[in-house]
Protein backbone atom coordinates (compact mmCIF):
# COMPACT_ATOMS: atom_id res chain seq x y z
CA UNK A 1 0.00 0.00 0.00
CA UNK A 2 1.27 3.25 -1.04
CA UNK A 3 1.73 5.88 1.65
CA UNK A 4 -0.31 8.88 1.15
CA UNK A 5 1.58 10.99 3.73
CA UNK A 6 4.82 9.73 2.85
CA UNK A 7 5.75 13.44 1.50
CA UNK A 8 3.73 15.71 3.89
CA UNK A 9 5.24 14.00 6.94
CA UNK A 10 8.22 15.93 7.39
CA UNK A 11 6.20 19.29 7.56
CA UNK A 12 3.32 17.87 8.96
CA UNK A 13 3.49 19.61 12.19
CA UNK A 14 4.71 23.38 10.91
CA UNK A 15 1.05 23.73 9.59
CA UNK A 16 -0.83 26.05 11.70
CA UNK A 17 -4.62 23.98 11.56
CA UNK A 18 -2.69 21.25 12.73
CA UNK A 19 -1.01 22.62 15.63
CA UNK A 20 -4.56 24.16 16.23
CA UNK A 21 -6.49 21.14 15.57
CA UNK A 22 -3.71 18.95 17.89
CA UNK A 23 -3.96 21.86 20.87
CA UNK A 24 -7.83 22.47 20.42
CA UNK A 25 -8.18 18.20 21.09
CA UNK A 26 -5.64 17.87 23.32
CA UNK A 27 -7.14 20.07 25.68
CA UNK A 28 -10.59 18.51 25.61
CA UNK A 29 -9.12 15.07 25.71
CA UNK A 30 -7.29 16.10 29.09
CA UNK A 31 -10.50 17.43 30.35
CA UNK A 32 -13.09 15.06 29.63
CA UNK A 33 -10.91 12.06 30.42
CA UNK A 34 -9.44 11.31 33.72
CA UNK A 35 -5.95 10.02 33.17
CA UNK A 36 -3.76 7.69 35.29
CA UNK A 37 0.05 6.43 35.27
CA UNK A 38 -1.51 3.36 35.10
CA UNK A 39 -3.03 3.85 31.81
CA UNK A 40 -1.74 2.11 28.79
CA UNK A 41 -3.33 4.28 25.55
CA UNK A 42 -3.74 3.37 22.18
CA UNK A 43 -3.37 6.27 19.76
CA UNK A 44 -4.73 5.36 17.12
CA UNK A 45 -4.17 7.47 13.43
CA UNK A 46 -1.54 8.83 15.65
CA UNK A 47 0.83 10.22 12.64
CA UNK A 48 3.50 12.59 13.72
CA UNK A 49 2.40 12.61 17.73
CA UNK A 50 0.66 15.45 18.04
CA UNK A 51 -2.00 13.94 20.33
CA UNK A 52 0.02 11.34 22.12
CA UNK A 53 2.28 14.74 23.07
CA UNK A 54 -0.02 16.35 25.13
CA UNK A 55 -0.84 12.65 26.89
CA UNK A 56 2.05 11.14 27.42
CA UNK A 57 3.34 12.48 30.53
CA UNK A 58 0.18 11.31 31.99
CA UNK A 59 0.09 7.82 31.46
CA UNK A 60 2.10 4.56 31.50
CA UNK A 61 2.58 4.29 27.49
CA UNK A 62 1.25 4.79 24.53
CA UNK A 63 0.62 2.39 21.65
CA UNK A 64 1.04 4.89 18.44
CA UNK A 65 -0.54 3.00 15.50
CA UNK A 66 -0.75 4.53 12.08
CA UNK A 67 -0.31 2.89 8.53
CA UNK A 68 1.93 5.48 7.21
CA UNK A 69 5.19 4.78 8.43
CA UNK A 70 6.92 8.35 7.32
CA UNK A 71 4.15 9.89 9.55
CA UNK A 72 5.68 7.50 12.55
CA UNK A 73 8.92 8.30 11.38
CA UNK A 74 8.69 11.64 12.67
CA UNK A 75 6.55 10.59 15.97
CA UNK A 76 9.38 7.93 16.90
CA UNK A 77 11.95 11.27 16.63
CA UNK A 78 10.55 13.08 19.54
CA UNK A 79 12.92 13.26 22.41
CA UNK A 80 9.59 13.83 24.58
CA UNK A 81 7.91 10.57 23.19
CA UNK A 82 10.96 8.53 23.44
CA UNK A 83 10.77 5.57 25.83
CA UNK A 84 7.20 6.57 26.21
CA UNK A 85 5.64 5.51 23.14
CA UNK A 86 5.84 2.04 20.83
CA UNK A 87 4.86 2.58 17.51
CA UNK A 88 2.78 0.27 14.97
CA UNK A 89 2.95 0.34 11.58
CA UNK A 90 -0.32 -1.80 11.12
CA UNK A 91 -4.06 -1.23 9.91
CA UNK A 92 -5.51 -2.91 12.96
CA UNK A 93 -9.15 -2.67 11.21
CA UNK A 94 -7.99 -5.59 8.90
CA UNK A 95 -4.61 -7.15 11.52
CA UNK A 96 -6.35 -6.78 14.97
CA UNK A 97 -3.49 -5.83 17.46
CA UNK A 98 -4.64 -9.23 20.18
CA UNK A 99 -4.11 -6.64 22.89
CA UNK A 100 -6.29 -4.41 25.04
CA UNK A 101 -5.98 -0.64 26.21
CA UNK A 102 -7.48 1.27 28.94
CA UNK A 103 -8.33 3.98 26.50
CA UNK A 104 -8.47 4.67 22.73
CA UNK A 105 -7.59 8.08 21.40
CA UNK A 106 -7.83 9.73 17.96
CA UNK A 107 -8.23 12.75 16.21
CA UNK A 108 -9.14 13.39 13.08
CA UNK A 109 -8.25 9.75 11.15
CA UNK A 110 -11.64 8.32 11.51
CA UNK A 111 -12.91 10.14 8.11
CA UNK A 112 -9.56 8.07 6.53
CA UNK A 113 -11.03 4.78 7.33
CA UNK A 114 -14.09 3.23 5.03
CA UNK A 115 -15.87 1.10 7.27
CA UNK A 116 -17.00 3.19 9.79
CA UNK A 117 -19.08 0.43 11.93
CA UNK A 118 -16.12 -2.47 11.84
CA UNK A 119 -13.71 -0.01 13.01
CA UNK A 120 -15.85 0.96 16.11
CA UNK A 121 -16.08 -2.44 16.62
CA UNK A 122 -12.53 -2.78 16.32
CA UNK A 123 -12.19 -0.68 19.08
CA UNK A 124 -14.41 -1.85 21.49
CA UNK A 125 -12.34 -5.13 20.83
CA UNK A 126 -8.98 -3.75 21.48
CA UNK A 127 -10.67 -2.31 25.08
CA UNK A 128 -10.76 -3.90 28.23
CA UNK A 129 -13.98 -4.10 29.79
CA UNK A 130 -14.95 -0.36 31.49
CA UNK A 131 -12.01 1.53 28.78
CA UNK A 132 -12.90 4.33 27.14
CA UNK A 133 -12.70 6.15 23.87
CA UNK A 134 -12.06 9.78 23.01
CA UNK A 135 -12.31 10.17 19.58
CA UNK A 136 -12.50 13.82 17.91
CA UNK A 137 -13.05 14.04 13.80
CA UNK A 138 -15.04 16.49 11.79
CA UNK A 139 -18.62 17.37 12.29
CA UNK A 140 -20.73 16.16 9.02
CA UNK A 141 -19.54 19.00 6.36
CA UNK A 142 -20.63 19.37 2.76
CA UNK A 143 -17.24 17.42 1.57
CA UNK A 144 -15.79 20.47 0.64
CA UNK A 145 -13.29 20.31 3.80
CA UNK A 146 -10.64 18.16 1.77
CA UNK A 147 -9.90 19.07 -1.61
CA UNK A 148 -12.04 16.91 -4.17
CA UNK A 149 -9.75 14.78 -5.83
CA UNK A 150 -8.10 13.93 -2.74
CA UNK A 151 -6.92 10.07 -2.14
CA UNK A 152 -7.78 8.20 1.07
CA UNK A 153 -10.55 10.35 2.48
CA UNK A 154 -14.04 8.38 2.76
CA UNK A 155 -16.82 10.55 4.92
CA UNK A 156 -17.44 13.85 4.79
CA UNK A 157 -17.19 14.34 8.46
CA UNK A 158 -19.91 12.23 10.78
CA UNK A 159 -22.98 12.55 11.71
CA UNK A 160 -23.40 12.63 15.81
CA UNK A 161 -26.82 10.82 15.66
CA UNK A 162 -25.60 8.05 13.06
CA UNK A 163 -22.57 7.93 15.03
CA UNK A 164 -24.00 7.57 18.50
CA UNK A 165 -26.58 4.49 16.74
CA UNK A 166 -22.93 2.77 15.88
CA UNK A 167 -21.05 3.33 18.84
CA UNK A 168 -24.07 1.90 21.13
CA UNK A 169 -24.38 -1.39 18.90
CA UNK A 170 -20.48 -1.92 19.35
CA UNK A 171 -21.15 -1.93 22.95
CA UNK A 172 -20.70 1.66 24.05
CA UNK A 173 -22.21 3.23 26.85
CA UNK A 174 -22.28 7.17 28.38
CA UNK A 175 -21.76 8.24 24.31
CA UNK A 176 -21.41 12.18 24.91
CA UNK A 177 -20.11 14.66 22.36
CA UNK A 178 -19.02 18.01 22.65
CA UNK A 179 -17.33 20.72 19.68
CA UNK A 180 -14.14 21.30 21.02
CA UNK A 181 -12.67 23.81 18.23
CA UNK A 182 -13.99 25.15 14.79
CA UNK A 183 -11.61 25.52 12.24
CA UNK A 184 -11.78 28.04 9.10
CA UNK A 185 -10.84 27.04 5.67
CA UNK A 186 -11.69 30.11 3.32
CA UNK A 187 -13.69 31.73 6.12
CA UNK A 188 -15.89 29.25 6.17
CA UNK A 189 -16.53 27.09 9.60
CA UNK A 190 -15.72 23.49 10.14
CA UNK A 191 -17.00 22.51 13.47
CA UNK A 192 -14.73 19.16 15.37
CA UNK A 193 -16.13 17.06 17.87
CA UNK A 194 -15.11 14.73 20.43
CA UNK A 195 -17.21 11.83 21.52
CA UNK A 196 -16.18 9.92 24.52
CA UNK A 197 -17.91 6.84 25.80
CA UNK A 198 -16.89 3.58 27.62
CA UNK A 199 -16.81 0.02 26.25
CA UNK A 200 -19.87 -1.83 28.67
Amino acid sequence: MADLFDEKAADWDAGDMKQKLSKGIGSAILKSIHLSEAMHVMDFGAGTGLISSHLASKVKRITAVDISPAMLEQLAAKPELKGKVETVCQDIIKQPLGRQFDLIVSAMAMHHVLDTTLMLQRFAEHLEAGGQIALADLDEEDGTFHPADIEGVYHAGFNQMELQGILAKAGFVDIAFQIVITVFKDDKPYPVFLVTATKA
